[in-house]
């Protein structure tokens, strides 16, 4: 007779399991809310109701340009969500100024709606998804609608915006060999806002920024042309082998190397390409290569959820190993060592828990 153990329902704790399922709920809620968080950004709608007193959905619509009907019930998430203050008496909407100091551009905060957008790229990606886990198989950059946009926007927060105030003050001693002119080589470069701003600041300075995404370097020679400059030059090219030597003074990745197909290749031929005395910045997400030291991570289930959806199968697409946006400020530091830097410094802002930025100097 066939047994029929396999119907039978393991024992649980009824309190636990419907405490998990309220849990689970939320999760479902805030999940819709950050979807709904990048169309307020993406479309401006936040930026608009910063500046707004209370007003309806028609004139909110107004000022954005923007369909009434869509507003209003876009309107509707942000009340639910607790985003939105709401008058019924009134019928009129306003987002409080301490929300807005976390949701607007150039907020006081940082823009957290800007990481909304990799929620909502997260379902984009699903089916594509679902074949790679079946198959093994990985993505391409080209693969992510906008990518490099959304990427522009997190680094504009997390490097560009302190990169004078926090980000170079950590290498002892750039500044000055900036202001006299030295060779600057960004590699991963995207849109190279952090470049452009450098070029600026440091006319006597030499800069180049190297990313796979042609895209990404059209822009970033469209926005320094449109700037007048002449110090810095962008150029479209797979790092796999990258084998420049001596040729830079100072070299930077921001967020860029633990999905490229090679890790610890590029990080090697990036210290070749130092010349002597030079020194390489590279910052990456400063979580840890344990899964057990993650769980008070700030974001690490986002973080592990854009591996596994972007970094992971970008990496894996190019033959890579696809270490992951988690592979560990552990595994970081001891390839940056191993590829034969002199000084690793692993430093640490105070105000940007999700990241860590090396200091590594070659002799």
């Amino acid at each position: 007779m066939m047994s029929l153990a396999f119907a039978e329902i393991e024992p649980f704790d009824r309190q636990e399991a419907e405490g998990f399922a309220e849990r689970m709920t939320d999760v479902l809620d805030s999940g819709a809310t950050a979807a709904m968080m990048s169309i307020g950004h993406r479309s401006g709608l936040f930026d608009v109701m910063k500046d707004m007193p209370p007003a309806s959905s028609a004139k909110i619509a107004e000022a954005a340009t923007l369909d009434e009907r869509y507003v209003r019930e876009w309107l509707a998430v942000m009340v639910t969500a607790r985003i939105v203050d709401y008058d019924p008496e009134g019928r009129t909407y306003a987002l409080p100024a301490a929300h807005a100091a976390c949701l607007t551009r150039g907020a006081p905060l940082g823009n957290l709606a800007v990481y909304g957008q990799f929620v909502a790229l997260l379902g984009t990606m699903q089916d594509r998804i679902l074949a790679c886990l079946e198959s093994g198989d990985g993505l391409a950059y080209g693969d992510y609608p906008h990518f490099h946009e959304v990427m522009a926007e997190d680094s504009g927060q997390t490097v560009t915006a302190q990169l004078f105030d926090s980000v170079l003050p950590m290498v002892e001693g750039i500044e000055a060999r900036l202001e006299a002119g030295i060779d600057v080589l960004d590699a991963g470069c995207g849109r190279g806002a952090s470049l452009i701003a450098m070029a600026e600041r440091y006319p006597r300075s030499r800069f180049a920024g190297y990313d796979l995404g042609q895209d990404a370097i059209d822009f970033a020679t469209a926005q320094a042309v449109a700037r007048g400059l002449d110090n810095v030059r962008f150029e479209a090219r797979d790092l796999t082998g990258y084998d420049e030597k001596e040729q830079f003074d100072f070299v930077t990745t921001f967020d860029a190397v633990h999905d490229q197909k090679d890790p610890e290749g590029l990080v090697r031929g990036l210290a070749g390409a130092l010349r002597p005395g030079g020194v390489y910045l590279m910052q990456d997400i400063g979580g840890s290569a344990n899964l057990e030291n993650n769980m008070d991570f700030p974001l690490a289930a986002f973080l592990y959820a854009v591996s596994f959806t972007h970094c992971m199968p970008v990496s894996l697409g190019q033959g890579g190993e696809g270490l992951g946006t988690m592979w560990g400020w552990e595994t970081a530091e001891a390839m940056l060592r191993r590829v034969g830097f002199t000084s690793v410094e692993r430093k640490l802002l105070p105000h940007d828990p999700m990241n860590v930025w090396f200091v590594s100097r070659k002799a």
